[in-house]
């Protein structure tokens, strides 16, 4: 699910940030979300922290192309791919591909010092 992220895995604090487009029932995406997914995320190891968010409005007055996001944050990315090699983290990318809306993206950022 994570590819290879081809960083030194030291000393720098990534995070996976997960853009969901808008899902045709935002109710029971969010039932599932909350209900489901982000249990599940809770369970991954070396997990740090992990943040949500919904969408209110495009502040640039653009179309507002995302739902919500998610944020997810790990000691450096050897621990980020560890933890998505792990039966926590595989269950919780499954999860994800079932409920993502199409259009549903997925970045690994490295945290500026």
């Amino acid at each position: 699910m994570i590819p290879a992220l081809g960083v030194a895995s030291t000393c720098m604090t990534v995070k996976l940030v997960v853009l969901y487009t808008r899902p045709d029932d935002s109710d029971a995406f969010d039932r599932h979300y909350f209900g489901t997914h982000m249990p599940l995320v809770a369970r991954i190891p070396g997990l740090q922290r992990a943040e949500t968010a919904r969408f209110v409005a495009a502040a640039d007055a653009g179309e507002q192309t995302y739902y919500r996001s998610a944020e997810l944050y790990f000691a450096d990315p050897g621990a980020l791919e560890a933890a998505f090699g792990s039966e926590e983290g595989k269950a919780t990318a499954a999860d994800y591909q079932s409920i993502a809306p199409p259009g549903s993206r997925m970045f690994v950022a490295v945290l500026d010092d």
